[in-house]
């Protein structure tokens, strides 16, 4: 049986191998290139990436297409390439084209496992707790500002209809803690307490944004909610979070203990990516996200005695896999939108800035929810550290699109106001926060 299929021809196995092959060698060139640019002129390298991305991707130079994006495989340059050595027939070209884009998205879910599974374990989560009230504030008046102003702005405003202007309310609430943790530790700013509150407040955002993407998604489908499955994704993501840190805790000696008993090399690194995969694939199976697994992972790991030696190991892995996630989030962002020439784009942009406007306003409003019992910290930085919207951003565009609820406008909208968070986020975080590297938040003795 072969490998990859479409429902009629097989795509060729060489070619598949080829395709991702340089998919991988342009990846890695465009990240190391534009973060290097970006860290000449003192920006956070991740902007870079994601700029890298965007030229190579479906907006520029086509080197890097996916078939989501209704693109065939003449629309891709490397295609175009793997085709002039192989000579495969157009249907065979096709299928092969399909392929890559599975391969190459599933290496890039994979870096944001992994990214956010060593962000878990650069993490304090004696601190996290500390800040559990402030982080939990931050995230409820950074989903229920964006979401509400956007909703009956939309209604009152342009006249958009309930259901579409709920879905683009609902868009509006997602924060991307992959890029925002990623510029954090880039700026050295991710054990301070202000990054602490932004970590724990996304965390808590995806979770919320899970759950409303979910009642927005059966609004569009049954026109009702389906209030069984809301319910079961709210204690699912409480039972899920609190379970796996209280039973990880606990478990955690022993684990450390097993591992210190084994002899054969990388067993450290290994046994650390089997508890991240576990919990990642539990993420997901009870229709979380495994980002969240992986996350809870690296914060069990981060209490024990070799926190340190799991991180360095954990550092090359991270070097390969996370560049791919950033860059294909670039890569897939369709800058055409911004085109006012073509007539379909105007409404869209009109739309685009209200959406903005919002976006930012919401989530920097949130900050103010971070000043419960802490009159230090740097309310705006947590504020601006909630603004990218990122691949969860794109998510509920894509599930918005899926569904046809959505108009163009209102859909070339939601995508715009995903763009300029996205790439607003990273230079906006360089300036709010201080130059200095964050004095670190005192590590508790480990439990071992």
């Amino acid at each position: 049986m072969p490998i990859f299929a479409t429902a009629t021809v097989a795509a060729d196995p060489t070619g598949v191998l080829i395709a991702v092959l340089l998919s991988l060698m342009v990846i890695y060139l465009a990240s190391r290139l534009g973060g290097e640019i970006c860290a000449r002129f003192d920006l956070p390298p991740v902007l870079g990436e994601l700029l890298a991305g965007a030229l190579i991707g479906i907006s520029v130079l086509h080197l890097l297409a996916f078939p989501e994006h209704g693109l065939t495989a003449q629309d891709s340059l490397l295609m175009r390439g793997v085709q002039s050595f192989l000579h495969l027939t157009p249907e065979v070209q096709e299928a092969t084209f399909v392929a890559q884009g599975e391969v190459i998205n599933l290496l890039s879910e994979l870096g944001v496992i992994i990214l956010l599974f060593e962000i878990g374990l650069e993490s304090n989560l004696q601190e996290l707790l500390r800040v559990g009230i402030q982080a939990t504030l931050v995230a409820v008046v950074g989903v229920t500002v964006p979401f509400v102003a956007g909703t009956v702005g939309l209604i009152t405003l342009f006249h958009v209809p309930t259901i579409p202007a709920i879905f683009a309310g609902a868009a509006l609430t997602a924060t991307s803690i992959g890029i925002t943790a990623k510029v954090l530790a880039e700026l050295q700013q991710l054990s301070s307490p202000e990054g602490q509150v932004i970590l724990g407040a996304a965390v808590l955002d995806d979770v919320l944004g899970i759950i409303i993407l979910a009642v927005v998604a059966s609004l569009a489908k049954n026109g009702e909610v389906e209030i069984g499955r809301v319910v079961y994704l709210i204690v699912g993501a409480a039972v899920f979070l609190v379970g796996s840190v209280l039973i990880g805790r606990w478990l955690s000696p022993a684990f450390i203990g097993l591992v210190n008993n084994m002899k054969t090399r990388g067993s450290l690194l290994i046994m650390s990516l089997i508890l991240m995969a576990v919990l990642a694939v539990i993420g997901a199976a009870i229709q979380l996200e495994a980002i969240l697994g992986s996350f809870t992972a690296g914060l069990i790991l981060s209490e024990t005695e070799r926190q340190q030696e799991i991180e360095e190991r954990v550092l090359p892995l991270a070097d390969f896999f996370v560049p791919i996630f950033f860059v294909c989030v670039g890569a897939r962002t369709d800058f055409s939108v911004f085109n006012p020439a073509i007539p379909a784009n105007r409404e869209g942009l009109v739309l685009a800035a209200f959406l903005v406007v919002v976006a930012i306003v919401g989530k920097v409003t949130s900050g103010i929810g971070a000043g419960w019992g802490e009159t230090k910290l740097n309310r705006l930085a947590v504020g601006v550290g909630m603004i990218p919207r990122g691949e969860v951003g794109l998510v509920f565009a894509a599930a918005g699109s899926s569904s046809g609820v959505l108009s163009d406008a209102l859909d070339a909208g939601i995508v715009v106001m995903v763009i300029l968070t996205t790439f607003l986020a990273p230079p906006l975080l360089r300036l709010v926060f201080p130059n200095q590297p964050a004095t670190p938040v005192p590590t508790p003795e480990p439990h071992v």
